[in-house]
C-alpha cells in the first residue's frame, strides 16, 4: 500500500465520520449492528453478542493498522448520537470497496448519501483510480443512494456474495457498482 493516510477523522455538513475505537462496542451492538432489519442486506451476520462487535473492532484496528483507511462510524455533529458505519476497504493500493449502514432512526434522511460521498473524497485524496460497492439486487434504495454519489451500475456478478442474514444456502447474486477516478 501507499504511504498515503485517509483522515481518522472527517467532517461534513452534518456528520462526524471517524475511526472506531473499542469503547464504541456497546453503542455499535444497541444502534445498528443487533438490528436484524438494519443488517438485512449486509454481508455479515446480526450481531448476536457484543464479543462479535467487538472482534469487528478488533478487524478495524488491524486494517487501519495494515491499510492507508478501513471502516469509520458516522456521528452526528449535532449530538454526537451513533448513526451507522461506512469505509474503505482496500483491495489494492488503487482500488477499494466502500459500503454504508444507517440505525432504523437515521433511514430517510440523506445521511447515507453524505457518507458515502465523503468516502468518494477520501478516496479520491488517496489517489484511488476505482471505488467499488456491492449491492443486492433487491436493495433499490441503496441503488439510489450510489448513483447519487456518481457511481455506474457496471452488471450482476452472478454467485458472487453471501447475505447471511438473507440466504443462508450460499452466494448469491450481486450488483457491482463502481466510481472510476482519472
Amino acid at each position: 500500500m501507499t504511504g498515503t493516510r485517509a483522515p481518522e477523522r472527517i467532517e461534513t455538513a452534518r456528520l462526524l465520520i471517524r475511526r472506531p475505537r473499542m469503547s464504541d462496542a456497546e453503542a455499535i451492538f444497541a444502534r445498528y449492528a443487533s438490528d436484524r432489519e438494519v443488517t438485512r442486506f449486509l454481508s455479515w451476520p446480526t450481531h448476536e453478542s457484543l464479543d462479535q462487535t467487538r472482534a469487528f473492532l478488533a478487524f478495524s484496528e488491524a486494517e487501519w493498522g495494515e491499510r492507508p483507511a478501513g471502516p469509520y462510524l458516522a456521528e452526528s455533529r449535532v449530538d454526537g448520537t451513533l448513526l451507522g458505519s461506512t469505509g474503505l476497504a482496500f483491495e489494492t493500493p488503487q482500488r477499494a470497496v466502500t459500503g454504508y449502514v444507517l440505525a432504523k432512526d437515521a433511514w430517510g434522511r440523506g445521511y447515507a448519501t453524505e457518507a458515502l460521498q465523503a468516502m468518494v473524497e477520501a478516496a479520491r485524496d488517496l489517489g484511488l483510480r476505482r471505488l467499488q460497492a456491492f449491492c443486492h439486487p433487491e436493495h433499490r434504495l441503496s441503488w439510489r443512494v450510489l448513483e447519487k454519489c456518481g457511481f455506474a451500475r457496471e452488471g450482476t456478478l452472478r454467485r458472487f456474495a453471501e447475505f447471511p442474514n438473507l440466504t443462508p444456502e450460499g452466494p448469491c447474486d450481486v450488483l457491482l457498482y463502481a466510481r472510476v477516478f482519472p
